[in-house]
């Protein structure tokens, strides 16, 4: 324990253990805590509070910024902890509770939790727990790898457990660019023009008589888990890579591109990570997460700013970039994620969005979330956010899995997460369908013609072509519209 990260010495005597801060924590309760794709996430008092729900009958309504680390939402799950969750998550144990109906999730764009917040069309915040790497002498605190909501909760909640992990050096001050937007109707413009502007200020406000107990960690974040690009992902990006050459051989675009935000996982990283080989240099990020591909363009010099909510990355590159903050610190930011994914500042930049897909339809309509049509993998996150508002909206899927048994490409999807109106660009790793500019006829015949497994071709284009017959502005043959996914359900392939 190192109460010198307590700078504020009326504070030190909140020093308590993970338990008794969990015992603060009422069945019933809503409770926010910092966390955003396992990064700067409560790493001993939500596991705390799981172990006591083992042995009690209590339960609360959590929101956070994202995802947790640790296996702590599956923990929580488990024991029996959580009546409500929001607005993301990622764990199979909770995911599985979730579709059993035994957990109520809200699955919200992840720039809109804040804003309900304020906006009081939530309920309030009782206790928020938030990590961070030192509290200042004014009582305002230092956050570690993520800001997400913590600022909110930090704002709203009626008390605060903070959680000063030692792991996070005190150097990371000056990393977070924490700006709080005003309230309605006294909302002003958020001045951010470029990725690296800096508006707000180092730390998050805090009243410190809200504080009613503080505990010490020494826990790194969760790693990600981070895939090595295969064919496909490799692929995917090639292809993108490819349709980018040409928009800036057509002017659209110069070498530098636009600001780029990229989702989680071995898709984006493929994506990301084929820039290091092309002509594209001097890129920037407008994202919600800094994975290990951020640092590595930034080490061969491809890009030069990074501007996120979090840091996800592996182990190794964990301590690449913590070990030499010095090296990275002018290189990236981190914001609050309704700031990182507010939608006028998606549009005012320019973003070109690339967002992964479930499956996708001949029209161009996407689904992020749902297998099946009912149940929940994972969650929006903030691909709404930025689909709606880029100035490329790019998704991207394999177009068959499960040794082909799976089409990712379908008549119509089982779950409407991004409309063909939010979609410019869909990419499998058969290739790309450039949608902008077509009527839904033409979208059918763009991405059959070039999105589709071969396996697949021929049944799709017969399905077009007799919904065709029938007529329509977007034609549909209702009746076999999901007979795909119900011969999945009945026979184990999409198959016939």
């Amino acid at each position: 324990m190192s109460v010198e990260r307590i700078r504020l010495e009326t504070l030190r005597d909140k020093v308590m253990t993970a338990e008794q801060a969990a015992s603060f924590i009422q069945n019933g309760m809503v409770v926010g805590s910092s966390g955003f794709t396992k990064a700067g996430d409560s790493k001993v008092v939500l596991p705390a509070f799981a172990e006591r729900a083992k042995k009690e009958s209590i339960k609360i309504t959590l929101m956070t910024g994202a995802s947790l680390g640790h296996d702590t939402d599956g923990k929580l799950a488990e024991a029996g902890a959580l009546s409500k969750r929001m607005p993301f998550q990622v764990d199979r144990t909770l995911r599985n509770k979730i579709n059993a109906g035994e957990v109520l999730f809200i699955d919200q764009h992840l720039s809109e939790s804040a804003e309900l917040l304020h906006n009081e069309n939530l309920p309030p915040v009782d206790i928020a727990i938030i990590e961070v790497a030192y509290i200042d002498r004014d009582g305002s605190i230092v956050p570690t790898t993520s800001v997400g909501n913590s600022v909110t909760f930090a704002g709203l909640a009626k008390q605060v457990i903070l959680e000063i992990n030692t792991a996070v050096p005190e150097e990371v001050y000056g990393i977070h660019d924490i700006y709080q937007a005003e309230n309605y109707p006294h909302r002003n413009v958020i001045p951010i023009v470029a990725p690296w502007n800096k508006i707000g200020r180092k730390t998050i406000p805090l009243d410190p008589s809200k504080v009613i107990g503080i505990v010490f960690t020494d826990i790194t974040d969760s790693p990600a888990d981070i895939a090595a690009p295969d064919a496909k992902t490799s692929s995917i990006a090639r292809h993108i890579l490819e349709f980018f050459e040409n928009e800036v051989k057509l002017g659209h675009l110069t070498d530098r591109l636009l600001p780029i935000q990229a989702g989680i996982g071995k898709v984006a990283n493929a994506v990301l990570m084929g820039f290091k080989d092309s002509n594209f240099y001097d890129l920037t990020m407008f994202s919600e997460v800094l994975q290990d591909s951020t640092f590595d363009l930034i080490d061969s010099g491809k890009l030069s700013f990074a501007s996120a909510s979090s840091i996800t990355v592996s182990k190794d590159c964990y301590h690449r970039v913590f070990d030499n903050l010095q090296r990275y610190r002018d290189k990236f930011v981190l914001r609050p994620q309704n700031i990182s994914n507010t939608p006028g500042l998606i549009r005012r930049l320019g973003v070109i969005a690339i967002n992964t897909a479930i499956e996708f339809d001949i029209y161009g309509n996407v689904n992020s979330t749902h297998v099946s049509g009912t149940k929940i993998m994972n969650g929006i996150g903030g691909s709404g956010d930025f689909a709606r508002n880029a100035y490329l909206s790019i998704f991207v899927t394999q177009a068959a899995s499960k040794e082909n048994a799976i089409s990712h490409v379908l008549p119509m999807v089982s779950h409407v997460d991004h409309t063909e109106h939010d979609v410019d660009i869909l990419v499998t790793d058969i290739g790309l369908a450039d949608l902008r500019g077509l009527a839904p006829r033409e979208r059918a015949q763009q991405i059959i013609n070039n999105c589709v497994h071969p396996d697949y071709r021929e049944e799709l284009q017969s399905y077009f072509d007799r919904a065709c017959a029938r007529g329509g502005h977007t034609p549909h043959l209702l009746e076999e519209a999901f007979s795909w996914h119900l011969r999945l359900g009945e026979t184990g392939t999409m198959k016939k």
